[in-house]
């Protein structure tokens, strides 16, 4: 499974990246919004972005008609070669996700719920669908079982041919809200995982690591005074 860093931080993009552990970064406007962006500004903290990573940076449309998602998307994609336009899976949506693959821009379907909603993105041409899982848990039901059952779903059917230069589709976890929703959806075998830069450190972390290492230095202290 692929990480992608759930965030518009630009510190938090490079301090993750000087890891290695990153494929790739996903925004949307209320991530921009946390960070004082301004709308004059969005477009250069985007390109700032793709500078950052060498792997596809998801940046949002705000249209809800087709021809304005479509409008967006091409201004989104000509930024850098490594933008992907996310849209709201919705039916505009749908048709502005046909019109953009069609030229060649990668899709990033959005607020994906369901399986029916899946299959249709990647029928539309999306190259990722990403359901989300915490925003489930808000309301009490199991996201991780949604997202199993669109990994399922998905994994039925050959999707080669709809999205751009014949990829398919891949599943983003998105709306991660901690290291199990990272294990469990590694093991129902998710492609890639969008996660916050706070879950991300917290996939490193472990008591028993913790305490592992802290032995291991008291030991070598015992030995270089010995």
């Amino acid at each position: 499974m692929k990480f992608f860093l759930d965030t518009a931080d630009l510190d938090e993009i490079k301090e993750a990246a000087s890891w290695g552990a990153i494929a790739g970064v996903t925004t949307n406007p209320s991530l921009y919004m946390r960070v004082g962006g301004t709308l004059d500004g969005f477009h250069d903290h985007i390109k700032r972005i793709c500078e950052l990573v060498d792997g596809p940076v998801s940046a949002e449309t705000v249209a809800t008609d087709r021809e304005g998602i479509i409008r967006e998307g091409r201004e989104l994609a000509d930024l850098a070669p490594n933008v992907v336009v996310k849209v709201p899976t919705m039916v505009e949506g749908l048709a502005a996700t046909r019109a953009l693959t069609d030229q060649g821009v990668r899709v990033n379907m959005t607020l994906c719920f369901t399986v029916p909603q899946a299959i249709l993105a990647a029928r539309a041409g999306a190259r990722y669908v990403s359901p989300f899982i915490g925003r489930f848990d808000d309301i009490s039901e199991d996201g991780l079982e949604q997202v199993g059952n669109i990994i399922a779903a998905l994994g039925n059917y050959d999707f080669t041919g709809c999205s751009v230069g014949d990829e398919g589709v891949e599943v983003i976890a998105a709306s991660i809200r901690s290291a199990n929703h990272v294990a469990q959806a590694a093991l129902m075998g998710c492609d890639i995982a969008t996660v916050p830069f706070n879950v991300l450190k917290k996939c490193v972390e472990h008591p028993l690591t913790d305490r592992g290492l802290e032995r291991f230095l008291a030991d070598w202290e015992k030995v270089k005074n010995a």
